[in-house]
């Protein structure tokens, strides 16, 4: 997080309240600490949060063809892209949702690729479950997108699984490169 000393001349004028500004999709907060006042911290607008998860949207839809190594090489490319840019900002809280909400895209997709039930309760059972648990949640009659926020995907295809496939979250990435 990145906190600055935030006055601005124009001319015989000055301006005093940054959060009205908007440069290159950052913004300003003011910081609220005891004794503290003319800081502020540097943020993300909604705008490129709104931008960010719809190009992830896009790489992960499940008609998009790409095989799961692809579609990993292709979302690195734009996350590291995006939070290269913004890695003075404070983004933590709203990087862990995103990060949740992006490693269940994956579990989307995986499910969507397997297509059949039968290749669904192999695959399952090559995972760690029980033949007559993989026999039963492969044939669920749940659509795709709840059955990837459900313990079905979410207990076989962890993040650790996730991570031996080329998986790296985007909070891990932000902590490795922010100042």
């Amino acid at each position: 997080m990145k906190i600055v000393d935030f006055a601005v001349r124009v001319g015989d004028v000055e301006l005093e309240k940054p959060v009205d500004f908007e440069v290159l999709g950052h913004g300003f907060t003011p910081t609220y600490k005891k004794g503290e006042k003319g800081k502020y911290q540097l943020v993300v607008k909604q705008g490129s949060w709104g931008n960010l998860k719809r190009k992830l949207k896009e790489l992960t839809k499940k008609t998009k063809p790409y095989s799961f190594e692809v579609r990993i090489r292709k979302l690195k490319e734009v996350y590291r892209g995006w939070l290269n840019n913004f890695r003075l900002a404070s983004v933590h809280a709203n990087l862990k949702k995103l990060d949740e909400w992006l490693r269940n895209r994956l579990r989307y997709c995986i499910w969507d690729d397997w297509k059949k039930p039968d290749r669904k309760r192999k695959n399952l059972v090559n995972l760690g479950i029980e033949q007559g648990m993989a026999y039963a949640w492969s044939r669920t009659r749940m659509g795709g997108w709840a059955v990837a926020q459900s313990p079905i995907l979410g207990t076989t295809l962890t993040l650790t699984r996730l991570k031996k496939r080329g998986y790296e979250s985007m909070l891990g990435y932000y902590l490795k490169v922010k100042v």
